[in-house]
Protein backbone atom coordinates (compact mmCIF):
# COMPACT_ATOMS: atom_id res chain seq x y z
CA UNK A 1 0.00 0.00 0.00
CA UNK A 2 2.79 2.25 0.89
CA UNK A 3 4.77 2.05 -2.54
CA UNK A 4 1.51 2.29 -4.33
CA UNK A 5 0.99 5.85 -2.57
CA UNK A 6 4.77 6.45 -3.07
CA UNK A 7 4.20 5.87 -7.30
CA UNK A 8 0.99 7.55 -7.31
CA UNK A 9 2.83 10.77 -5.30
CA UNK A 10 5.50 10.69 -7.47
CA UNK A 11 3.38 10.65 -10.44
CA UNK A 12 1.75 13.53 -9.13
CA UNK A 13 4.59 15.31 -8.30
CA UNK A 14 6.36 14.92 -11.79
CA UNK A 15 2.52 15.98 -13.71
CA UNK A 16 2.72 18.73 -11.32
CA UNK A 17 6.47 19.94 -12.55
CA UNK A 18 5.68 18.81 -16.15
CA UNK A 19 2.39 21.45 -16.10
CA UNK A 20 5.01 23.67 -14.19
CA UNK A 21 7.30 23.58 -16.97
CA UNK A 22 4.86 23.84 -19.73
CA UNK A 23 3.05 27.43 -17.78
CA UNK A 24 6.85 28.81 -17.81
CA UNK A 25 7.68 28.05 -21.44
CA UNK A 26 3.87 29.44 -22.66
CA UNK A 27 4.17 32.33 -20.51
CA UNK A 28 8.37 33.29 -20.72
CA UNK A 29 9.69 31.36 -23.17
CA UNK A 30 7.05 31.39 -26.19
CA UNK A 31 5.00 34.35 -25.08
CA UNK A 32 6.59 37.08 -27.60
CA UNK A 33 6.25 34.20 -30.48
CA UNK A 34 2.38 34.20 -29.48
CA UNK A 35 1.67 37.86 -28.87
CA UNK A 36 2.88 38.83 -32.36
CA UNK A 37 1.16 35.53 -33.71
CA UNK A 38 -1.29 37.00 -36.64
CA UNK A 39 -3.60 34.16 -35.49
CA UNK A 40 -4.04 36.43 -32.03
CA UNK A 41 -6.79 38.20 -32.16
CA UNK A 42 -6.32 39.87 -28.73
CA UNK A 43 -3.01 41.28 -29.94
CA UNK A 44 -5.16 42.15 -33.12
CA UNK A 45 -7.91 44.67 -30.98
CA UNK A 46 -5.00 45.96 -28.54
CA UNK A 47 -3.43 47.28 -31.96
CA UNK A 48 -6.03 50.05 -31.99
CA UNK A 49 -6.69 50.26 -28.12
CA UNK A 50 -4.93 52.76 -27.54
CA UNK A 51 -4.62 56.54 -28.93
CA UNK A 52 -1.35 56.54 -31.13
CA UNK A 53 0.48 60.47 -30.69
CA UNK A 54 -0.27 62.78 -33.90
CA UNK A 55 2.58 63.48 -36.03
CA UNK A 56 2.70 66.87 -37.16
CA UNK A 57 5.04 69.23 -39.23
CA UNK A 58 5.04 72.79 -38.81
CA UNK A 59 2.24 72.71 -36.51
CA UNK A 60 0.13 71.24 -39.03
CA UNK A 61 -1.56 67.91 -37.87
CA UNK A 62 -0.99 65.32 -40.77
CA UNK A 63 -1.53 61.91 -38.71
CA UNK A 64 -3.69 61.41 -35.82
CA UNK A 65 -5.82 58.85 -34.24
CA UNK A 66 -9.92 59.34 -34.03
CA UNK A 67 -12.01 57.48 -31.73
CA UNK A 68 -14.89 55.31 -33.16
CA UNK A 69 -17.92 53.70 -32.24
CA UNK A 70 -16.35 49.97 -33.26
CA UNK A 71 -16.06 48.35 -29.69
CA UNK A 72 -13.39 46.14 -31.17
CA UNK A 73 -11.50 49.21 -32.83
CA UNK A 74 -11.51 52.51 -30.58
CA UNK A 75 -9.24 54.17 -32.57
CA UNK A 76 -8.43 54.37 -35.91
CA UNK A 77 -5.86 56.01 -38.04
CA UNK A 78 -6.11 59.18 -40.08
CA UNK A 79 -4.00 61.14 -42.85
CA UNK A 80 -4.53 64.74 -43.68
CA UNK A 81 -3.28 65.08 -46.84
CA UNK A 82 -2.43 61.61 -47.20
CA UNK A 83 -0.86 61.28 -50.39
CA UNK A 84 1.66 64.32 -49.88
CA UNK A 85 3.00 63.02 -46.85
CA UNK A 86 3.10 59.30 -47.68
CA UNK A 87 6.29 58.92 -47.56
CA UNK A 88 7.05 60.65 -44.57
CA UNK A 89 4.20 59.53 -42.25
CA UNK A 90 4.00 56.06 -43.50
CA UNK A 91 1.14 53.95 -42.58
CA UNK A 92 -0.54 52.24 -39.39
CA UNK A 93 -1.71 48.52 -40.72
CA UNK A 94 -3.04 45.73 -39.60
CA UNK A 95 0.17 44.32 -39.15
CA UNK A 96 3.03 46.51 -39.70
CA UNK A 97 3.79 50.17 -40.74
CA UNK A 98 6.37 52.38 -42.41
CA UNK A 99 7.99 55.42 -42.02
CA UNK A 100 7.87 57.40 -39.46
CA UNK A 101 4.73 55.76 -37.73
CA UNK A 102 7.07 52.06 -38.11
CA UNK A 103 10.48 53.84 -37.03
CA UNK A 104 8.80 55.87 -34.14
CA UNK A 105 6.19 53.33 -33.35
CA UNK A 106 6.59 52.63 -29.68
CA UNK A 107 6.89 55.97 -28.73
CA UNK A 108 3.66 56.82 -30.78
CA UNK A 109 1.93 53.97 -28.96
CA UNK A 110 3.00 54.85 -25.34
CA UNK A 111 4.73 51.33 -24.98
CA UNK A 112 8.30 53.22 -25.02
CA UNK A 113 10.39 52.84 -21.98
CA UNK A 114 10.61 56.85 -22.05
CA UNK A 115 7.48 56.89 -21.31
CA UNK A 116 7.10 54.91 -18.21
CA UNK A 117 6.74 58.19 -15.74
CA UNK A 118 4.17 59.31 -18.18
CA UNK A 119 2.19 55.55 -18.14
CA UNK A 120 2.28 55.30 -14.22
CA UNK A 121 0.88 59.13 -13.93
CA UNK A 122 -1.71 58.26 -16.16
CA UNK A 123 -2.11 54.69 -14.02
CA UNK A 124 -2.55 56.99 -11.25
CA UNK A 125 -5.15 59.37 -12.27
CA UNK A 126 -7.07 56.57 -14.34
CA UNK A 127 -6.51 58.40 -17.10
CA UNK A 128 -5.88 56.24 -20.61
CA UNK A 129 -3.07 55.45 -21.77
CA UNK A 130 -1.67 57.75 -24.85
CA UNK A 131 0.86 57.31 -27.45
CA UNK A 132 3.71 60.31 -27.64
CA UNK A 133 4.01 62.87 -30.31
CA UNK A 134 5.90 63.23 -33.27
CA UNK A 135 6.86 66.63 -34.78
CA UNK A 136 8.66 66.84 -38.29
CA UNK A 137 10.91 69.26 -39.53
CA UNK A 138 9.12 69.37 -42.62
CA UNK A 139 7.81 72.74 -44.12
CA UNK A 140 4.60 72.36 -45.55
CA UNK A 141 4.89 74.73 -48.03
CA UNK A 142 8.33 73.79 -49.41
CA UNK A 143 6.61 69.77 -49.36
CA UNK A 144 3.52 71.09 -51.23
CA UNK A 145 5.64 73.14 -53.77
CA UNK A 146 7.80 70.55 -54.37
CA UNK A 147 4.61 67.50 -54.96
CA UNK A 148 3.13 69.95 -57.77
CA UNK A 149 5.91 71.27 -59.19
CA UNK A 150 7.21 67.63 -59.64
CA UNK A 151 3.91 66.04 -59.90
CA UNK A 152 2.85 68.67 -63.22
CA UNK A 153 5.95 66.75 -64.56
CA UNK A 154 4.18 63.54 -65.17
CA UNK A 155 7.32 61.83 -63.91
CA UNK A 156 8.60 59.59 -61.54
CA UNK A 157 11.08 61.26 -59.34
CA UNK A 158 11.91 62.75 -55.84
CA UNK A 159 13.27 65.65 -54.10
CA UNK A 160 15.04 66.25 -51.05
CA UNK A 161 14.94 69.93 -49.04
CA UNK A 162 17.41 70.60 -45.89
CA UNK A 163 18.28 73.47 -43.97
CA UNK A 164 21.96 73.38 -44.54
CA UNK A 165 22.81 74.86 -40.84
CA UNK A 166 21.01 71.83 -39.32
CA UNK A 167 20.46 68.86 -41.21
CA UNK A 168 16.68 69.38 -40.80
CA UNK A 169 14.83 67.77 -43.66
CA UNK A 170 12.40 70.46 -45.20
CA UNK A 171 10.52 68.50 -47.53
CA UNK A 172 10.66 64.80 -49.00
CA UNK A 173 8.76 63.71 -51.83
CA UNK A 174 8.72 60.84 -53.87
CA UNK A 175 6.34 59.69 -56.80
CA UNK A 176 4.36 57.97 -57.60
CA UNK A 177 2.51 58.26 -54.05
CA UNK A 178 -0.19 56.49 -52.28
CA UNK A 179 -2.71 56.83 -49.77
CA UNK A 180 -1.42 55.79 -46.13
CA UNK A 181 -5.33 55.13 -45.43
CA UNK A 182 -5.99 52.71 -47.52
CA UNK A 183 -3.18 50.78 -45.72
CA UNK A 184 -4.12 51.29 -42.50
CA UNK A 185 -7.89 50.24 -42.09
CA UNK A 186 -8.71 47.82 -39.78
CA UNK A 187 -10.01 44.83 -42.45
CA UNK A 188 -7.27 42.52 -43.13
CA UNK A 189 -8.76 41.64 -46.39
CA UNK A 190 -8.90 44.77 -47.93
CA UNK A 191 -6.20 46.21 -46.30
CA UNK A 192 -3.73 43.49 -47.68
CA UNK A 193 -5.49 43.44 -50.88
CA UNK A 194 -4.44 46.84 -51.78
CA UNK A 195 -1.11 46.50 -50.25
CA UNK A 196 -0.19 43.65 -53.19
CA UNK A 197 -1.58 45.72 -55.74
CA UNK A 198 0.59 48.24 -54.85
CA UNK A 199 3.56 46.34 -54.42
CA UNK A 200 2.83 44.72 -57.73
CA UNK A 201 2.70 48.18 -59.63
CA UNK A 202 5.84 48.56 -61.49
CA UNK A 203 6.13 52.27 -61.03
CA UNK A 204 6.58 51.24 -57.04
CA UNK A 205 4.53 53.78 -55.48
CA UNK A 206 5.52 52.16 -51.75
CA UNK A 207 8.97 52.95 -52.80
CA UNK A 208 10.51 56.13 -51.29
CA UNK A 209 12.87 57.20 -54.09
CA UNK A 210 14.33 59.83 -51.92
CA UNK A 211 16.03 57.58 -49.74
CA UNK A 212 15.98 54.37 -50.58
CA UNK A 213 17.07 54.21 -54.36
CA UNK A 214 19.96 55.14 -56.16
CA UNK A 215 21.26 56.51 -59.25
CA UNK A 216 23.91 57.37 -61.17
CA UNK A 217 24.23 61.11 -60.39
CA UNK A 218 25.54 62.42 -63.85
CA UNK A 219 26.57 65.84 -63.99
CA UNK A 220 25.92 66.58 -60.76
CA UNK A 221 28.73 64.84 -59.86
CA UNK A 222 30.85 67.00 -60.83
CA UNK A 223 30.58 69.37 -58.00
CA UNK A 224 32.57 66.58 -55.87
CA UNK A 225 35.25 66.28 -58.56
CA UNK A 226 35.76 69.71 -58.67
CA UNK A 227 36.01 69.95 -54.55
CA UNK A 228 38.45 67.62 -54.51
CA UNK A 229 40.84 69.18 -57.67
CA UNK A 230 40.41 72.63 -55.61
CA UNK A 231 41.20 70.38 -52.08
CA UNK A 232 44.14 69.35 -53.78
CA UNK A 233 45.58 72.27 -54.33
CA UNK A 234 45.06 75.52 -52.77
CA UNK A 235 46.11 78.21 -55.06
CA UNK A 236 43.06 76.48 -58.12
CA UNK A 237 39.92 78.19 -57.84
CA UNK A 238 37.18 79.03 -60.72
CA UNK A 239 39.57 80.80 -62.93
CA UNK A 240 42.09 78.10 -62.64
CA UNK A 241 43.07 77.10 -66.34
CA UNK A 242 41.82 73.55 -67.29
CA UNK A 243 42.60 70.96 -70.70
CA UNK A 244 38.89 71.17 -72.10
CA UNK A 245 39.52 68.84 -75.49
CA UNK A 246 36.04 68.08 -77.99
CA UNK A 247 37.04 64.63 -77.35
CA UNK A 248 38.90 63.34 -74.51
CA UNK A 249 40.62 59.47 -75.44
CA UNK A 250 39.97 56.72 -73.06
CA UNK A 251 43.30 54.77 -71.65
CA UNK A 252 43.54 51.49 -73.26
CA UNK A 253 40.51 51.97 -75.35
CA UNK A 254 39.63 52.48 -78.99
CA UNK A 255 37.10 55.30 -77.67
CA UNK A 256 37.17 58.79 -76.73
CA UNK A 257 34.57 60.79 -74.07
CA UNK A 258 33.34 63.81 -76.23
CA UNK A 259 31.02 66.53 -74.39
CA UNK A 260 27.34 66.58 -74.16
CA UNK A 261 25.75 66.40 -77.59
CA UNK A 262 29.40 66.64 -79.08
CA UNK A 263 30.23 70.08 -78.80
CA UNK A 264 33.15 72.32 -77.96
CA UNK A 265 34.12 73.43 -74.51
CA UNK A 266 35.36 76.81 -75.79
CA UNK A 267 38.36 76.71 -77.38
CA UNK A 268 40.22 73.58 -75.74
CA UNK A 269 41.23 75.41 -72.56
CA UNK A 270 38.59 77.23 -70.41
CA UNK A 271 38.54 78.16 -66.89
CA UNK A 272 37.14 75.89 -64.36
CA UNK A 273 34.30 78.30 -63.79
CA UNK A 274 33.59 77.81 -67.63
CA UNK A 275 33.99 74.11 -67.23
CA UNK A 276 31.29 73.70 -64.28
CA UNK A 277 28.47 76.73 -66.37
CA UNK A 278 28.77 74.35 -69.17
CA UNK A 279 28.94 71.12 -67.95
CA UNK A 280 31.71 69.91 -70.28
CA UNK A 281 32.52 66.18 -69.73
CA UNK A 282 35.87 66.07 -70.25
CA UNK A 283 37.77 68.37 -68.31
CA UNK A 284 36.37 66.54 -65.01
CA UNK A 285 36.83 63.68 -67.29
CA UNK A 286 40.40 64.54 -67.43
CA UNK A 287 40.83 66.00 -63.98
CA UNK A 288 39.33 62.49 -62.19
CA UNK A 289 41.98 60.85 -63.91
CA UNK A 290 44.67 63.11 -62.62
CA UNK A 291 43.39 63.24 -59.07
CA UNK A 292 42.98 58.68 -58.95
CA UNK A 293 40.33 56.88 -57.52
CA UNK A 294 41.35 56.96 -54.06
CA UNK A 295 41.34 60.77 -53.73
CA UNK A 296 37.72 60.86 -55.38
CA UNK A 297 36.51 58.31 -53.14
CA UNK A 298 38.20 60.04 -50.21
CA UNK A 299 35.67 62.92 -51.33
CA UNK A 300 32.94 61.30 -51.96
CA UNK A 301 33.24 60.18 -48.18
CA UNK A 302 33.65 63.17 -46.86
CA UNK A 303 30.47 64.36 -48.07
CA UNK A 304 28.78 61.49 -46.02
CA UNK A 305 28.86 58.35 -48.64
CA UNK A 306 29.58 55.07 -47.64
CA UNK A 307 27.92 56.32 -43.93
CA UNK A 308 25.22 54.52 -42.51
CA UNK A 309 22.82 57.19 -41.70
CA UNK A 310 19.03 56.97 -40.42
CA UNK A 311 16.87 60.11 -40.50
CA UNK A 312 15.23 57.97 -38.63
CA UNK A 313 14.07 55.59 -41.73
CA UNK A 314 17.45 53.92 -43.13
CA UNK A 315 19.04 55.84 -46.06
CA UNK A 316 20.52 53.42 -48.72
CA UNK A 317 23.80 53.39 -49.09
CA UNK A 318 25.46 55.62 -52.12
CA UNK A 319 28.51 54.32 -53.43
CA UNK A 320 31.45 55.90 -55.44
CA UNK A 321 32.08 52.44 -57.34
CA UNK A 322 35.04 49.77 -56.44
CA UNK A 323 38.32 51.06 -57.79
CA UNK A 324 38.42 51.53 -61.26
CA UNK A 325 41.00 51.86 -64.46
CA UNK A 326 41.13 55.14 -65.73
CA UNK A 327 38.68 54.72 -68.50
CA UNK A 328 36.30 53.98 -65.88
CA UNK A 329 37.59 56.37 -63.57
CA UNK A 330 36.67 59.37 -66.06
CA UNK A 331 33.23 57.96 -66.56
CA UNK A 332 32.97 57.50 -62.88
CA UNK A 333 34.18 61.55 -62.20
CA UNK A 334 31.00 62.90 -64.46
CA UNK A 335 28.44 60.69 -62.60
CA UNK A 336 28.05 57.63 -64.59
CA UNK A 337 29.52 54.05 -64.50
CA UNK A 338 28.93 52.32 -61.10
CA UNK A 339 28.58 56.17 -59.05
CA UNK A 340 25.29 55.95 -57.46
CA UNK A 341 23.41 58.17 -55.32
CA UNK A 342 20.31 58.60 -53.73
CA UNK A 343 18.30 62.35 -53.79
CA UNK A 344 19.50 62.66 -49.99
CA UNK A 345 23.22 62.07 -50.79
CA UNK A 346 23.16 64.64 -53.55
CA UNK A 347 21.31 67.38 -51.47
CA UNK A 348 23.84 66.86 -48.31
CA UNK A 349 26.46 67.54 -50.82
CA UNK A 350 24.68 70.73 -51.74
CA UNK A 351 24.28 71.73 -48.25
CA UNK A 352 27.73 70.59 -47.27
CA UNK A 353 29.41 73.33 -49.84
CA UNK A 354 26.46 76.07 -48.11
CA UNK A 355 27.37 75.51 -45.23
CA UNK A 356 30.95 76.43 -45.58
CA UNK A 357 32.17 72.90 -46.09
CA UNK A 358 30.17 71.15 -42.94
CA UNK A 359 27.40 68.48 -44.05
CA UNK A 360 25.02 68.05 -41.02
CA UNK A 361 23.45 64.98 -40.24
CA UNK A 362 20.22 64.86 -41.41
CA UNK A 363 17.30 64.07 -39.43
CA UNK A 364 13.40 64.16 -39.68
CA UNK A 365 11.94 64.60 -36.24
CA UNK A 366 11.96 67.73 -34.47
CA UNK A 367 10.77 67.12 -30.91
CA UNK A 368 8.88 64.20 -28.99
CA UNK A 369 6.21 65.45 -27.06
CA UNK A 370 4.30 63.27 -24.57
CA UNK A 371 0.25 63.34 -24.47
CA UNK A 372 0.26 66.59 -21.97
CA UNK A 373 2.48 68.51 -24.87
CA UNK A 374 5.60 68.02 -22.62
CA UNK A 375 8.81 68.00 -24.77
CA UNK A 376 10.70 65.05 -24.33
CA UNK A 377 13.25 65.17 -26.49
CA UNK A 378 14.30 67.81 -28.94
CA UNK A 379 16.72 67.66 -32.11
CA UNK A 380 19.92 68.53 -31.53
CA UNK A 381 22.02 69.42 -35.01
CA UNK A 382 24.97 67.40 -35.07
CA UNK A 383 28.32 67.79 -37.84
CA UNK A 384 28.39 64.38 -39.35
CA UNK A 385 31.49 65.50 -41.45
CA UNK A 386 33.68 67.99 -43.02
CA UNK A 387 33.46 67.78 -46.29
CA UNK A 388 35.46 70.41 -47.49
CA UNK A 389 37.87 74.14 -45.95
CA UNK A 390 35.83 76.99 -46.02
CA UNK A 391 38.04 78.70 -48.50
CA UNK A 392 36.90 75.56 -51.19
CA UNK A 393 33.40 75.90 -50.03
CA UNK A 394 32.91 79.57 -50.95
CA UNK A 395 35.02 79.12 -54.05
CA UNK A 396 32.48 76.17 -55.11
CA UNK A 397 29.59 78.42 -53.97
CA UNK A 398 30.56 81.20 -56.36
CA UNK A 399 31.13 78.38 -58.94
CA UNK A 400 27.33 77.00 -58.68
CA UNK A 401 26.06 80.62 -58.33
CA UNK A 402 27.94 81.02 -61.87
CA UNK A 403 26.31 77.84 -63.38
CA UNK A 404 22.80 79.47 -62.18
CA UNK A 405 23.70 82.83 -63.60
CA UNK A 406 25.42 82.28 -66.48
CA UNK A 407 25.36 78.55 -67.62
CA UNK A 408 23.25 75.75 -68.06
CA UNK A 409 20.40 76.33 -64.80
CA UNK A 410 19.08 79.73 -65.42
CA UNK A 411 15.12 78.62 -65.00
CA UNK A 412 16.09 77.94 -61.27
CA UNK A 413 16.85 81.89 -60.81
CA UNK A 414 15.02 83.74 -58.28
CA UNK A 415 14.19 86.98 -58.53
CA UNK A 416 15.98 89.09 -55.52
CA UNK A 417 18.14 86.09 -54.75
CA UNK A 418 21.37 84.61 -55.30
CA UNK A 419 21.01 80.74 -56.15
CA UNK A 420 23.55 78.39 -56.64
CA UNK A 421 23.27 75.14 -58.75
CA UNK A 422 24.37 72.16 -60.83
CA UNK A 423 22.32 70.60 -62.92
CA UNK A 424 22.36 66.78 -64.46
CA UNK A 425 21.52 64.46 -66.82
CA UNK A 426 22.96 61.18 -66.21
CA UNK A 427 22.66 58.10 -68.89
CA UNK A 428 20.65 55.19 -68.00
CA UNK A 429 21.74 51.39 -68.60
CA UNK A 430 18.32 50.46 -69.26
CA UNK A 431 18.42 51.97 -72.63
CA UNK A 432 15.61 54.86 -71.10
CA UNK A 433 15.80 58.54 -71.22
CA UNK A 434 18.20 59.76 -69.30
CA UNK A 435 16.91 61.40 -65.75
CA UNK A 436 17.06 64.73 -65.13
CA UNK A 437 19.01 66.09 -62.29
CA UNK A 438 19.62 69.54 -59.92
CA UNK A 439 21.24 69.92 -57.05
CA UNK A 440 20.73 73.42 -55.14
CA UNK A 441 21.24 76.17 -52.07
CA UNK A 442 20.07 79.30 -51.76
CA UNK A 443 20.55 82.41 -50.38
CA UNK A 444 24.59 81.94 -51.53
CA UNK A 445 25.43 84.50 -48.84
CA UNK A 446 23.48 82.65 -46.36
CA UNK A 447 21.99 79.45 -47.37
CA UNK A 448 18.54 78.30 -46.06
CA UNK A 449 17.95 76.04 -48.55
CA UNK A 450 19.77 72.82 -49.86
CA UNK A 451 17.97 70.28 -52.08
CA UNK A 452 18.33 67.72 -54.69
CA UNK A 453 15.70 66.73 -57.34
CA UNK A 454 15.37 63.49 -59.38
CA UNK A 455 12.96 63.33 -62.78
CA UNK A 456 13.29 59.75 -63.90
CA UNK A 457 13.38 59.29 -67.61
CA UNK A 458 12.87 63.33 -67.71
CA UNK A 459 15.95 64.83 -69.64
CA UNK A 460 14.35 67.07 -72.27
CA UNK A 461 15.81 67.27 -75.96
CA UNK A 462 16.98 70.80 -75.66
CA UNK A 463 20.47 71.09 -76.16
CA UNK A 464 23.73 70.87 -74.81
CA UNK A 465 22.97 69.78 -70.66
CA UNK A 466 20.21 72.10 -70.88
CA UNK A 467 17.86 68.39 -69.97
CA UNK A 468 18.31 68.75 -65.99
CA UNK A 469 18.24 72.49 -65.79
CA UNK A 470 14.88 72.60 -68.64
CA UNK A 471 13.38 69.56 -66.60
CA UNK A 472 14.48 69.75 -62.60
CA UNK A 473 15.46 72.81 -61.94
CA UNK A 474 12.08 74.69 -62.16
CA UNK A 475 10.90 72.19 -59.67
CA UNK A 476 14.16 73.09 -57.84
CA UNK A 477 13.06 77.01 -57.80
CA UNK A 478 9.37 76.48 -56.66
CA UNK A 479 10.59 75.26 -52.84
CA UNK A 480 13.31 77.62 -53.02
CA UNK A 481 10.28 80.01 -53.31
CA UNK A 482 8.31 78.43 -51.07
CA UNK A 483 10.98 78.28 -47.94
CA UNK A 484 12.00 82.03 -48.49
CA UNK A 485 8.27 82.66 -49.02
CA UNK A 486 9.35 84.39 -52.36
Amino acid sequence: MNSTLKRTAVACLVMFALLMINVNILQAVRADDYRSNPSNRRNYYERYAVERGRITAGGKVIAQSVETDNKNFRFLRKYTDGKLYAHVTGYFSPESASAIEGAENKLLDGSSADLLLRRSIDLFTGEPTRGANVDLTINPKAQKAAYDALRASGKRGALVALDPRTGGILAMVSLPTFDPAELSGTDKGTVFTRYNELDKDKSQPLLNRAIAQTYPPGSTFKVVTAAAYLEDDSSRGGDTTVDAPQRLPLPNTNISLPNYGGAACGAGQVPLVYALEKSCNTPFAKIGMQLGYDKLNEQTEKFGMGKQIGVPMSVAQSDFGSKYDDAALAMASIGQRDNRMTPLQMAMIAAGIANDGKVMKPYLVNKITDSKNDVMEEAKPEELTEAVSSETASKLRDMMVSVVNNGTANLAQVPGVQVGGKTGTAETSTGAPPHAWFISFAPAENPKVALAVIVESGAANVGAEATGGHTAAPIAKAVLEAVLNK
